[in-house]
């Protein structure tokens, strides 16, 4: 639980910086809209010790415990509502102690959800950025979701007119936030992190006392490729510009990018974003991760990071064809990512010649730019090294493999994919939230027990034993016929897999069953067998949410904290056991009936 000694009250003067200050205010002017706020009263339901020590927010060594005056201090930074446009209309007043002194940003940006095409009403319609705060050398965003109707919410620009802020009329017009949500996305968000996945991550969830939330997150850069899409669809160069040097001067500054002057700058940013969003389409692709890429930039950060966490899902097998029903339209699928990554760039190769050149050469003129090259290549490089990943293979055998052996794993792939890719006969089916073809094997439980078995038995499953033991709880019983072909690929994926085995055992030097040992270990933990997916996180945020007022504040964070340490699927990292959250019996079962929740929903979106 960490030391208890006391800290003086300057422990926490650190958050009195966090007052709305934010280079795009003075940078883009038209890349913002300014609000005054009024002070609320909020219970602080969670708090990332972690990330608050990294940021610089409290001491290193602080425990992870929230004392009277940090409460004080989280509430008096984080738990305000904007001043909106409504209240002016209706002359509301509100005390001078109430009101905060300065101001608070809600950013403008390209939004799919907006009429038009150019951003000219969209942008942030239930947030503020909160400020920045630097710390060792290392600058961080905050920003709050909850925190009222803006002018720049879907609903204003369809109806023209302004809503009160916490109003149930209109859909994206509402302006407020729930505690499921912000848990949900500390949980998601954490387990991201924890695994390597760039991500924005929640700092706080605070309890308004109308029961909304307030939810606050940070991350390094949190502006979107959005965030520059607006301009360059309304053709405003200087805008563009000036918002692109704040993006690039805080990637210099935080040692993310080289100091280059120039149009070496933008050239740079275009090859990097390349490089980013190659590698991040094959890792959601990999990953099963649903992170709704458009042609507005909008759910993705510029540096690659996952944000917005309503619109990501965690699926547990290749849902291929999951779409989210977002009213007038569906999302794209998971497949569908690559392509809209490829856009992206391919938009930002449209950026570098507008601010190098000097005008805006139509789209399609970059079809075939240079960047697109290093984009297909990270892609298809990333890709075939998850795959070896999830087998089990660690670093240097990989990039071993990868450099002597990709032709052994394209062969592989094909076999993987046979089995990953394969949907039921039931064919489209409605979700809960969209509609989705369901998959029906879980080659992560193929690539988990295979190794085990060759160590036990020295030779292949049985065409139809593989089949059975891949098979997934949305296997119909027309879906789980043994076919020939299916039976000639079962063997196929044998083959490939112990060719594999073979390639990386001369590699290092080792024997085949140490081999396969070592593999086994690792994919053990990488293919586990209760991990996170997006509906097993929802029904976990709501068990907490249900213990909440049970269990004290640092319990209830340590029992989120060995939650999250649970799902780290890195096996250099992964803790030997599962760390108990604390003394209390109430604790470890909580703790068990989430990692329950998990094995339940492990197959779902």
């Amino acid at each position: 639980m960490g030391s208890s000694r006391r800290f003086a009250p300057a422990s926490y003067d650190r958050f009195r910086r966090i007052d709305g200050r934010h280079p795009l205010k003075q940078a883009v002017p038209r890349g913002r809209v300014e609000y005054r706020a009024r002070r609320r009263r909020g219970d602080v339901v969670f708090f990332n010790f972690e990330l608050a020590r990294e940021m610089g927010l409290i001491p290193r060594d602080h425990p992870d415990r929230l004392n009277s005056r940090l409460r004080r201090a989280i509430v008096a930074t984080f738990a305000l509502t904007i001043i909106n446009e409504y209240d002016i209309e209706r002359g509301k007043r509100f005390s001078e102690r109430e009101v905060l002194p300065g101001t608070y940003i809600a950013t403008r940006y390209l939004q799919l959800q907006h009429p038009g095409r150019h951003g000219k009403t969209s942008g942030d319609g239930r947030s503020i950025w909160n400020g920045c705060l630097t710390h060792r050398g290392v600058t961080w965003d905050i920003t709050s979701c909850g925190t009222g109707v803006t002018r720049l919410c879907p609903a204003t620009a369809e109806e023209n007119r302004f809503f009160k802020t916490g109003n149930r009329l209109v859909s994206y017009g509402c302006g407020t936030a729930t505690l499921e949500e912000g848990l949900t996305a500390a949980l998601m968000s954490e387990t991201f992190h924890k695994n390597g996945i760039a991500t924005e991550r929640v700092l706080a969830v605070i309890l308004l006392d109308d029961g909304f939330a307030i939810n606050v997150r940070a991350g390094r850069n949190l502006l979107r490729p959005s965030h520059f899409f607006v301009f360059l669809k309304q053709n405003d160069r200087e805008s563009l510009q000036a918002a692109i040097d704040v993006y690039i001067d805080r990637q210099t500054a935080n040692g993310d990018f080289p100091r280059l002057r120039g149009r070496r700058r933008y050239e740079h940013l275009a090859k990097e974003t390349a490089r980013i969003f190659g590698k991040l389409a094959a890792t959601f692709e990999r990953e099963y991760i649903f992170c709704w890429m458009d042609w507005d930039g909008d759910n993705i950060l510029t540096d690659g990071g996952v944000i917005d966490y309503g619109s990501v899902r965690q699926f547990g097998l290749f849902h291929g064809e999951y779409r989210f029903d977002d009213g007038p339209r569906y999302s794209t699928s998971l497949t569908e990512q690559r392509k809209k990554a490829r856009y992206i760039v391919q938009c930002f190769a449209q950026i570098r010649d507008l601010l190098t050149v000097g005008h805006k050469a139509r789209l399609r003129t970059f079809s075939s730019d240079p960047i697109l090259d290093i984009f297909d290549e990270c892609f298809a490089r990333t890709r075939d090294d998850l795959l070896l990943h999830a087998i089990g293979f660690d670093g240097p055998t990989c990039d071993a493999l990868m450099k002597k052996g990709r032709p052994m794993v394209r062969r592989f792939d094909r076999a993987h994919g046979h089995f990953e890719r394969a949907r039921s006969t039931r064919g489209p089916v409605s979700s809960e939230d969209g509609v989705t073809w369901s998959a029906i094997f879980s080659t992560r439980d193929l690539l988990r027990e295979l190794p085990r078995h060759l160590l036990r038995e020295a030779s292949p499953l049985p065409a139809e034993r593989f089949i059975e033991l891949g098979l997934s709880s949305y296997a119909t019983k027309t879906d789980r016929k043994a076919t020939p072909h299916r039976c000639r690929m079962a063997l196929e994926f044998q083959r490939a897999y112990l060719a594999l085995i073979g390639a990386a055992a001369r590699t290092s030097g080792c024997s085949e069953p140490m081999m396969l040992s070592s593999v086994a270990w690792r994919s053990g933990i990488i293919n586990r067998y209760a991990r996170i997916t997006g509906d097993s996180v929802i029904y976990a945020a709501r068990k907490l949410l249900r213990w909440r007022k049970r269990l004290p504040p640092e319990v209830f964070y340590q029992v989120m904290r060995s939650f999250v340490d649970d799902q780290c699927l890195v096996p250099e990292s992964a803790p030997a056991r599962r760390r108990p959250p604390s003394d209390r019996a109430d604790a470890k079962r909580i703790l068990d009936d989430l990692i329950g929740i998990l094995a339940e929903f492990r197959h779902g979106l």
